[in-house]
Formats: C-alpha cells, structure tokens, sequence
C-alpha cells in the first residue's frame, strides 16, 4: 500500500493533480468562465440581477465558444449584452 503524504491544507495536492487528468482544464476553465464574468459587470456597471442607477445595459444571453490552450481546449459560456457593446479582452473575435 503507498504511503500518501498529506499538506497542511489536509489535501495532497500532488496525488490529486497526478491522479485526476481533467484537474487543470476544470482550473482553466473556472478562471476564464469569472474573467468573462468580471469584464462584462465592468461594462455594465451592476452585478447579474443587480438594480443600480448608474447601470449601463442589460445582459441578454451566453453563447458557446471555445478557446484553444497549450493546455486542452475550453468551451466557455461568453456573455452577451442587449446593445450588442460587449467584447472581451480574453480573445478576438471570428
């Protein structure tokens, strides 16, 4: 039986990454998914839901798009909003 070291944060990061293949894409993707999120309250001036006087648009719908890596390939939900405005930085455009 191996022995598995465990960190301070009780997991072994190491083990983990090692054994589940798919650890760094779920990574990835989390991150580009909050990126794509942030940029799109930074146009619109209000959170998903949220009322503020000083809102610019209104959010519309997602479409899919995937994104090539050095690392795999992720499909990302890109937000959309009614002006048709947003762009974001994270890829060009087709």
């Amino acid at each position: 039986m191996a022995h598995k070291k465990v960190t301070p944060g009780g997991l072994d990061w190491k083990a983990l990454v090692s054994e589940e293949k798919e650890f760094f894409r779920r990574v990835v993707q989390e991150v580009g998914q909050q990126v794509l999120e942030a940029e799109m309250e930074d146009l619109l001036q209000a959170g998903k839901g949220e009322r503020t006087e000083s809102r610019q648009g209104y959010r519309s719908r997602y479409y899919s798009r995937y994104l090539v890596t050095r690392l795999c390939r992720l499909e990302l939900r890109v937000p959309q909003d009614r002006a048709g405005q947003f762009s974001t930085q994270v890829f060009e455009r087709y």
